[in-house]
């Protein structure tokens, strides 16, 4: 249970050279940073986690952060084990899928790391994108071409797919309860790469729709 803390790296693929960007936001010691999307502005969004230990839980956060490593903000807090996070095609909507309560939750963007505040009590000053009826937790997501939001599920065992109003578009199970992580890819962006972590597989599908470019 004991938490030695996360970081931040940059590693040149070439070289193996690895950089530390970031371990902490001013005072406050980064715990467990999970994903990552960035913008188009030379910066990138991430999750982290929290941690739990014994019979206590550090709340989660959203970070904003520059790749040159000159720049850290904590933008959204507390969250309950947020994780997966990504933008809307226009980049002015930030999407963070929180696992313990199996919800989506956005905010506007005003400016690169700056969110628009929903009205009090939003306890994390986003607003509720899509929920889950039921034992149902997010894991990571991927935003395709049009908008829509496909967000790894776990228990389910596999991908939900909302639209940005919060509707269900579909739901595809795969062969594992714990379906974590999902990105887009191919010469048309219609293949989806699916981590299935409690059998330890990376595998591809054709998807029906193409997935967004990322920055």
């Amino acid at each position: 249970d004991d938490n030695s803390g996360g970081r931040i790296e940059r590693i040149d693929p070439a070289t193996g050279k690895v950089d530390r960007l970031y371990d902490r936001c001013g005072d406050v010691a980064l715990s467990a940073p999970n994903d990552i999307v960035f913008d188009r502005h030379g910066g990138f969004y991430f999750t982290d986690h929290g941690h739990r230990q014994g019979r206590g839980v550090g709340f989660g956060a959203v970070y904003y952060a520059k790749a040159d490593g000159s720049l850290i903000a904590e933008i959204a807090y507390p969250l309950v084990g947020p994780n997966g996070i990504g933008l809307s095609p226009d980049g002015r909507i930030l999407y963070v899928a929180e696992t313990s309560s199996g919800r989506l939750w956005s905010w506007k963007i005003e400016a690169p790391g700056v969110l628009a505040r929903a009205d009090w009590p939003s306890p994390t000053g986003g607003d509720l994108a899509a929920g889950l009826a039921g034992f149902q937790r997010y894991d990571s997501l991927a935003v395709e071409a049009d908008g829509n939001i496909a967000i790894a599920t776990l228990r389910l065992g596999g991908i939900v797919v909302v639209s940005p109003s919060g509707d269900e578009v579909e739901r595809l199970r795969m062969p594992d309860p714990y379906t974590t992580n999902l990105c887009f890819g191919g010469p048309d962006m219609k293949t989806a790469f699916i981590t299935l972590s409690s059998s330890g597989r990376l595998v591809s599908m054709a998807w029906p729709r193409p997935g967004l470019i990322l920055n």
